[in-house]
């Protein structure tokens, strides 16, 4: 028998008043999928996910009782949201698919714990754990598969991509995560084979589960897999071998210089130099409007001055160009980015004028060329920006005449 390991999750305000709530002396509750796994392989849990027998208008009331806001998150699907004092727990009727097209289910409630399991996608997301013992139950060997780093179906893994087209790149995120070595063979040829069935997801769904596996600890190797068994040709076709080899090298730069990972920072590796195609793909995947501004901004060349770029684009940009630039990790600079605050040219048009220059767009023009100066130098103090000017000033002048 397998125990869940104690973790802090488990001592949060309130959670065994839910539990007790929903029956857990009564075996009518368990822990069930993300926190059971990642429990068991001692990783931080971020989301608290209970199954119970109960029907869903009986755990919203069973919630309530307990004190606690009872949100109907999905009650045709049997969810109903617990709001705790340290944040939300969903709480899901067990239920079996009763039929799928691929996006979405139509399911009916079960009070039978395996049925629930054998609806999931993955062996290692089918463990659940009692609450009050802590005995881990595991129908598919997917402790066994945790332990050998091994994501696997549960069942046909073509009829399970079938009812869920999105498993495809599920099964590479969950490999980046927990896999060691090469995929599991029937799940791998089960993807590549049905790799086309992508183009039926919204692109949200597409890029929401992209941007997860670029924010993994080293995507890069599962990436490569997923162009050589051309996974992404169908949904992004501008991603090929080049792209997943400059993403290998961006993960270890990212490392070497400290950096903490930024998927989108990553996705811009995998894609050309080129700001139209970024943009493209940008709304394409549908990401936000600062997203899209990112990857636009870091599709193009690198300047030599880390502080020149955090000035054009911010400190994310600059230190993105920098990363994927060709120079010396040593040499680039990423300290200067540390805290940066954008500095504030200090001259004004006016200033422009009270020495001398006729309001107009010749005032514009030269104030735009001290800007390029005091960049390209650095932003130097105020007596190199006062002698800067009065060049400008006088150049200015000059072309008058």
């Amino acid at each position: 028998m397998t125990i869940l390991p104690d973790a802090d999750w488990r001592h949060q305000a309130g959670l065994d008043q839910l539990i007790d709530a929903l029956g857990a002396r009564q075996a009518m509750v368990r822990f069930v999928g993300g926190a059971v796994r990642d429990t068991i392989r001692g990783l931080p849990v971020k989301d608290i996910d209970c199954a119970t027998r109960y029907l869903p208008e009986e755990s919203r009331d069973r919630i309530k009782g307990a004190g606690f806001k009872a949100i109907p998150t999905g009650m045709a699907h049997g969810t109903v949201t617990a709001i705790l004092p340290f944040g939300p727990v969903e709480v899901t009727t067990l239920r079996r698919d009763v039929s799928t097209d691929g996006r979405h289910a139509t399911v009916v409630f079960t009070d039978a714990w395996q049925e629930d399991a054998a609806r999931r996608d993955f062996t290692i997301n089918a463990l659940s754990a009692d609450p009050v013992t802590g005995e881990v139950h595991d129908y598919f060997g997917g402790l066994a598969d945790l332990e050998r780093g091994i994501v696997r179906f549960i069942g046909d893994p073509l009829q399970r991509i079938a009812e869920d087209h999105l498993r495809i790149l599920r099964l590479f995120r969950f490999h980046e995560r927990f896999g060691r070595g090469l995929p599991d063979s029937e799940a791998l040829a089960a993807c590549i084979a049905r790799a086309n069935d992508l183009m039926a997801l919204s692109r949200e769904r597409i890029a929401d589960e992209l941007i997860k596996l670029l924010g993994g600890s080293n995507p890069a190797p599962t990436v490569r897999l997923m162009v050589e068994g051309g996974i992404l040709r169908p949904v992004i076709p501008e991603i090929d071998i080049r792209g997943a080899e400059r993403l290998g090298r961006l993960v270890d730069r990212e490392k070497a210089a400290g950096m903490e990972a930024n998927p989108i920072r990553r996705l811009g590796a995998l894609l050309p130099a080129d700001s139209s195609v970024a943009t493209a793909i940008a709304q394409r995947l549908k990401l936000s409007k600062a997203a899209t501004r990112r990857l636009e901004q870091a599709a193009g060349p690198a300047d030599t001055i880390p502080r020149a770029l955090a000035y054009r684009f911010g400190a994310d940009v600059a230190a993105d160009l920098l990363l994927r630039s060709d120079r010396n990790l040593a040499d680039l600079g990423l300290d200067q980015l540390k805290r940066w605050e954008r500095p504030r040219l200090p001259v004004s048009g006016g200033d422009l004028i009270a020495r001398g220059l006729s309001a107009g767009p010749v005032v514009a023009a030269t104030l735009q060329a001290i800007e390029r100066r005091w960049i390209s130098e650095d932003f130097p103090a105020a007596e190199r920006v006062d002698a800067i000017t009065a060049e400008e000033i006088d150049q200015a002048l000059r072309a008058r005449k």
